[in-house]
């Protein structure tokens, strides 16, 4: 599994690491059953505290991405289609706003930002 925790990024690297998993088990780049790797192995990977995975893991077990067996692992959990891309589109709206926020972003500047970036995208440019 690869993921990626940016040190210069304003969203806390719990909040990146959960964002990541949820997008990549609603896209099914993790498939239904897939084994995460174990909390002090990830940390280790990424270069941050058990605690901080221990928290992605937590919230994303809350949020039904991830089901733990105990001592057997945390494992990406079935989901319909409709829920995970409902899930990943929440996570990635937090992850989006929690960074507006430590930004000093407003609520009508972050929403004109979204409307900007649709419009690039629908239009065909990509920034």
């Amino acid at each position: 599994m690869i993921l990626e925790i940016d040190p210069d990024s304003p969203v806390p690297p719990y909040e990146q690491i959960r964002s990541q998993v949820a997008t990549m088990a609603a896209s099914r780049v993790l498939p239904e059953g897939t084994r995460l790797p174990a909390i002090r192995q990830l940390a280790a990977d990424l270069g941050v505290a058990g605690g901080t995975v221990a928290r992605a893991y937590r919230e994303l077990e809350q949020q039904g991405v991830v089901t733990t067996r105990g001592r057997h692992g945390t494992f990406v959990e079935a989901a319909s289609p409709p829920r995970r891309a409902t899930e990943a589109l929440h996570s990635a709206a937090r992850a989006f706003v929690v960074q507006a926020k430590q930004l000093g972003v407003d609520r009508d500047s972050a929403v004109d930002s979204v409307r900007h970036a649709f419009g690039a995208i629908e239009a065909g440019r990509t920034r």
